[in-house]
Formats: structure tokens, sequence, C-alpha cells
């Protein structure tokens, strides 16, 4: 009895501790994503600075000076 005790408490530490924070990071991560709009300045994962000229479901235009455009996959 005492061994299912102990797993279950350690099931629940690592819970709280590992999966709950991640779980709520990538819940910030989607609310932060679905909130974008034109003229929102972003870096990419990459390391690209730029502005959002357009952005749809499924596509996102960044302009990173007066003429350069770069049209990336939204993911």
């Amino acid at each position: 009895m005492g061994s299912i005790i102990m797993i279950v408490v350690m099931f629940a530490v690592l819970y709280f501790l590992l999966i709950r924070p991640q779980q709520k990071q990538q819940k910030a991560v989607r609310q932060m994503q679905q909130s974008l709009s034109k003229g929102d300045k972003i870096v990419t994962i990459g390391g690209l600075h730029g502005e959002i000229d357009y952005i749809d479901e499924s596509k996102v235009v960044i302009k990173t000076s007066e003429n350069n455009r770069l049209t990336f996959d939204r993911r």
C-alpha cells in the first residue's frame, strides 16, 4: 500500500512541476499568436525582425524594410 501512495505522490509532483507549467506556456503562446495583427512588430524563431504587413489563417507577410516582404506559412 505504501508503494502505491509513493507512486501517486511522485506523479502529482511531476504534474505540478513539469506538465502544468508547460501547458500554461503553450496556452500563452497560442493566445499571443492568435492576437497578432497587421502592424505588430515581431521576431521569428530564426531571429528575423520585422513588422506584419498581412496576416490570415494560412500565411503571414512580414515587412523587413521598405521594399522587402517575406511570406511565411502560419503554423
